[in-house]
Parts: C-alpha cells; sequence; structure tokens
C-alpha cells in the first residue's frame, strides 16, 4: 500500500484546513494513494505513532466544505523544533518507524518556517539513508514571510480582518473632537507585511490608519511623538497602526518594559505589547486621551471574514502538493508565483524547501514611505488582490458552522 501522511504545524490561520482540504481532495481522485492520515499535533503526531485515518473521519464533500471554512488547524499544531540528525537521529528513527507501520510512502507537512525547516531536514534524512519516501511541504503563516512565494495562505484573509477592523475603527473614534490617540498592535515579528495590510482600509475612500509603523524600519522614539502631534494638530482622533515586533535604536523591542522575557521552543521573544508601551509613552509626553488595541488572535482566526482569493488559493496549494509528493518530488514547497497584478493571475509550482527554511521575506524597504510612517502605493497594488472575495458561511443557530476532526 502507498499510504499519505497530512499534518499542520506552527500558529493557526483560517486557511490552513483549506490546505488540508485540497490535500484530501487530490487523494480521493488519485490512484496513487490507498489512504490518508493525519498526524495529531504537528510532527509530534508522527513521532509518536499519534495518527488519525482521515478516510474514515471525512466521508463526504459536505464535510470537507465545511472544514475548508473552519478556522484553525483541525488536526491539532505543535512547535516542536527538529534538531539536525548528524546531532540527534532518535525523532528520525521514530518517524520512519511509524511511517513504515502505516505504509506511509507520502508526507505533506503544512506550516511556516520553522515547519519548512522540518521539512528539509527530514527530507533530507530520507534521501541519505535510503528511505523512499517523499515529503512536501504546504505553505502557510499569516505573516507571509516565506521565501519563494510571492504570498502565503492565511494572509489574505487577515489582512482582510485588519483593514476591515481599521475601517470600523476609524468611524468609532471620528464620532468625537477632543484629542484621541488609538494605536493598533498587529502581528508581525520581524515582517510588517499584516501591519502595512491596515492602508488597504484606505480602499474605499475612507482615510485608513493615519500613520503605519513596520517592524522593518527602526522606530524613533522622539519621531514619533513628533508624527502624533504633526497630525493632532490636524485632526482629533488619529489611528496608529503598529508592528508588534517594531526595534529601537538599540535593538531593543518596544514590547520589553511589558514583556516576561520568556521565550518558545525556537528560542522566539514574546513580544506582545508594543500598543501598550506606547500608550504610555503618548500619555507621558503629549497627555491626550490614547487607548491601545491588540488585535492577537482575532487576525488569524476571523473566519467570518476570509478572503475567498485567499481560501480558493490555499485549496489550490494542497492540490498542488498531492501532486508533486505522488509525482515523487521531494524536499520542495508548494509555492504561488504572480504573473500579473491587472488582471491578477498566478500559477501553482514547487520550490526548493531548502531556500525557504530559514530565510525570511520582509517587506522591501521601498515599499516604505521615505518617512518611516506609511507604506507606498507599491504595497497597495500588491495586496489588493489578496483580499478579493467573500465565502458562502453556513450558519448554525445564529453563528458559523464549524468542523471539528476530534
Amino acid at each position: 500500500m502507498n499510504n499519505l501522511l497530512v499534518a499542520q504545524s506552527g500558529g493557526p490561520t483560517v486557511a490552513i484546513n483549506a490546505t488540508l482540504v485540497g490535500v484530501l481532495q487530490g487523494a480521493r481522485v488519485s490512484t496513487k494513494v490507498d489512504k490518508v492520515y493525519g498526524a495529531k499535533n504537528g510532527i509530534e503526531g508522527a513521532i509518536n505513532d499519534n495518527l488519525i485515518d482521515l478516510n474514515e473521519l471525512i466521508k463526504d464533500t459536505q464535510a470537507l466544505d465545511t472544514l475548508t471554512f473552519t478556522p484553525s488547524s483541525a488536526l491539532g499544531s505543535c512547535r516542536y523544533k527538529m534538531k539536525d540528525w548528524k546531532v540527534d537521529d532518535e525523532p528520525y528513527k521514530k518517524i520512519i518507524n511509524t511511517f513504515k507501520k502505516h505504509d506511509i510512502k507520502y508526507f505533506i507537512y503544512i506550516g511556516g518556517n520553522d515547519s519548512m525547516d522540518t521539512v528539509d531536514k527530514l527530507s533530507e534524512y530520507c534521501r541519505v539513508n535510503n528511505h523512499d519516501i517523499y515529503i512536501m511541504g504546504g505553505p502557510k503563516t499569516v505573516d507571509n514571510d516565506l521565501n519563494l512565494t510571492d504570498h502565503c495562505p492565511g494572509f489574505g484573509s487577515a489582512a482582510k480582518y485588519i483593514a476591515t477592523t481599521i475601517s470600523e475603527l476609524e468611524r468609532d473614534i471620528s464620532v468625537y473632537d477632543i484629542p484621541a490617540v488609538t494605536i493598533v498592535e498587529i502581528m508581525g515579528r520581524n515582517a510588517g507585511w499584516l501591519t502595512a495590510a491596515s492602508a488597504l482600509a484606505r480602499a474605499n475612500g475612507g482615510p485608513g490608519p493615519d500613520l503605519i509603523y513596520l517592524c522593518e524600519n527602526v522606530f524613533d522614539y522622539d519621531k514619533f511623538i513628533q508624527d502624533i502631534k504633526d497630525k493632532l494638530a490636524i485632526k482629533p482622533g488619529l489611528i496608529v497602526a503598529i508592528s508588534e515586533g517594531i526595534k529601537d535604536s538599540t535593538g531593543g523591542y518596544v514590547s520589553d518594559s511589558m514583556s516576561s522575557g520568556a521565550v518558545d521552543n525556537f528560542g522566539h521573544k514574546y513580544i506582545a505589547g508594543s500598543a501598550r508601551a506606547l500608550e504610555q509613552l503618548v500619555r507621558e509626553k503629549i497627555g491626550c486621551k490614547v487607548r491601545a488595541v491588540e488585535l492577537s488572535l482575532m487576525q488569524r482566526s476571523a473566519a467570518h471574514i476570509a478572503s475567498e482569493t485567499d481560501i480558493m488559493e490555499s485549496l489550490m496549494l494542497g492540490q498542488k502538493a498531492f501532486d508533486c509528493v505522488v509525482n515523487n518530488e521531494t524536499g520542495k514547497m508548494a509555492a504561488i508565483k504572480r504573473l500579473s497584478d491587472n488582471p491578477y493571475r498566478v500559477e501553482f509550482t514547487s520550490v526548493p524547501v531548502s531556500e525557504v527554511a530559514n530565510h525570511e521575506k520582509i517587506v522591501p524597504k521601498e515599499w516604505i514611505t521615505p518617512e518611516g510612517n506609511d507604506v507606498t502605493e507599491e504595497m497597495m497594488t500588491y495586496l489588493k488582490p489578496l483580499i478579493m472575495g467573500e465565502i458562502n458561511i453556513k450558519y448554525e443557530n445564529g453563528i458559523p458552522k464549524q468542523y471539528r476532526l476530534y
């Protein structure tokens, strides 16, 4: 038997299950795969032989449709860092034992940068040790920071949520004529793509954010306060969009004063709190009404306002990853290549995962204004197609219906 294993990893998105569905759809019409398993909680499920039979759990198209529009990772996730197999091959041996036990010849791992690192290491291990197993990566991340793909599944929907929320917040704060500043903290450690997407709130003629600060630029506290003062001289109510990962000239996170200093399994510092730190600064230096808003998990889980473009492309990437792996491609990642902006056209391809893992695609400097407090029209041209289209969510008892695998 030639069976396939699929797993999800890293931070959830509203599109990661659409990629899973794309894999399952490919398997349903293929003669090359007998059974599809899912690994619970990412690569840890493969290490611990914690698999579920997806053929048994998802039997009809209605279930697939509901799963497509269900946010988060239906198979569960993890943040498990695989050491180089030359240093510690024990987890690799356990994975191979799981593969052999269940006659798994193909493995698709859906995730972000750290997940692609796992794909790279595991595919190399299989190749060097002559294991007849083929491994593909399926891209996923709201951060949009994966190399060699025009954009990432999950990003377009998060961008749509951010643009909508900023637009609605602007209407809320515009009713008062007293000086007030609302600072909105948006996800992005080293890449400011999501924060840049706040500018899409201007798409229908609204003012959107008055100032935008991305983590690609050094954050200058004095200039920030002067920017606020200059804008308040023109209008009373301001919205400021900031990346959670903005750093000052010392290289320290603006959020450090609010942080516990704890790190995750990959050594990444928890960095939420930039908006609260700047709220205190504005209150001290200017003295006007000021509040901090953290969009936090909402921006990556708001399936009710997902981008149709994002969901459909995520499905296609799942199918592309499936097609590649069953045709014996390995050590690669399914990817999107943009062919044109207007009309918007893309093609789906595969790229070497070794050139994706441990690389970060950040916002080009030329897409940030010289003043460092906004984005350019080139950025808007890039972003606009990614939020287009609305999905037909099924509601039950007044709230969106969701599918749970276990």
